[in-house]
Order: C-alpha cells, then structure tokens, then sequence
C-alpha cells in the first residue's frame, strides 16, 4: 500500500488511525440502566458533562442517522454546541456517534472525532463500560487531551455512576 506522507506520514490510508483516548469503568448497573441514562435527554443532562458545566439541551434519535445533539454551558457563560448522528446503533450494547456529519448525512465541515460507547454485562450484574474517542488525526487528539478528556470523561462518568444508583 502506498503511504500519502503529505497529509500524515504516521498513516497508512484506509487503515485505521490510532488516534484514540480511551475511558474504561465498571459500574454496578446492568447495561439497560447505562443505556437508558445515555438515551433519555432528562437523564444525560444530569451526568454528560462535568459540574460545574451543564447540558442545557440533548436531542437523542438513537438510529444509524438520527440525530446526537447537546449544548454544553460553562460557568461563565460559555456556551458549547455539539451536532452529530449515530452512526451504528446496537440498544443496550454499544452506539457510535460522530460529529462528522449533521441529520441528513449532511458533512459539518470541521469533524472531531467518533464516539464508540460498548457496555459488556458482568456476572456481577454490573457493566464493563468502554468509551472511545477516536480523532482523525494527532493534532486533533492532543488537543483533546489538552482540553481535559481524561479529567472531563471521568468526572462525567463519576456522575453517571451516581445517577445509576438512583435508577
């Protein structure tokens, strides 16, 4: 295969990136209650992003091209926009969104990354949780990084975890 050094010489095109940050946790839920807090928009605003900020708005299709749309605010009034579909859809199981394209297939022109979420039920009746957030390219994953994917993923998850204790 032929490598294209001009728009990134670490890859290989149509093969996979390798630009993934990655969240792993067990909660002591069964995935349907992990489902449900990822799909229900009342739910995912109480846990989705890290206090102090806030998920004003969650508009959620779970279907391969239905709509993932959050508006995050911050404590300042910052205010965050997210517009994305589902790419693939397996309800309780795993899920795929990305920020690539808007409702209707429609590209969004400044793609991030592609989100894979996999719940994997325990023989303690919990769930083995896998988040991915994979990015087209190093820059855009360092940038991730820097703007905290490891604390911010994890506060999120910290909170989704308690709301899973009261469902």
């Amino acid at each position: 295969m032929v490598q294209d050094t001009d728009a990134n010489p670490c890859h290989t095109p149509g093969e996979p990136a390798g630009f993934d940050l990655e969240l792993r946790r067990h909660f002591d839920a069964p995935p349907e209650k992990i489902w449900q807090a990822w799909i229900t928009p009342d739910l995912l605003k109480q846990w989705f992003c890290p206090k102090p900020w806030r998920v004003s708005e969650a508009t959620i299709d779970p279907r391969p091209g239905g709509v993932f749309n959050t508006v995050m605010n911050g404590p300042d009034g910052e205010v965050m926009p997210g517009t994305g579909v589902f790419l693939e859809v397996v309800p309780g199981r795993k899920w795929i969104t990305t920020d690539a394209f808007a409702p209707g297939w429609k590209p969004t022109g400044l793609p991030f990354m592609v989100t894979e979420v996999t719940l994997t039920p325990t023989g303690d009746g919990g769930t083995d949780y896998v988040a991915i957030a994979r990015h087209w390219n190093a820059d855009t994953m360092k940038q991730h990084e820097e703007m905290g994917f490891h604390q911010g993923w994890g506060a999120a998850a910290d909170q989704l975890a308690e709301l899973l204790r009261t469902l």
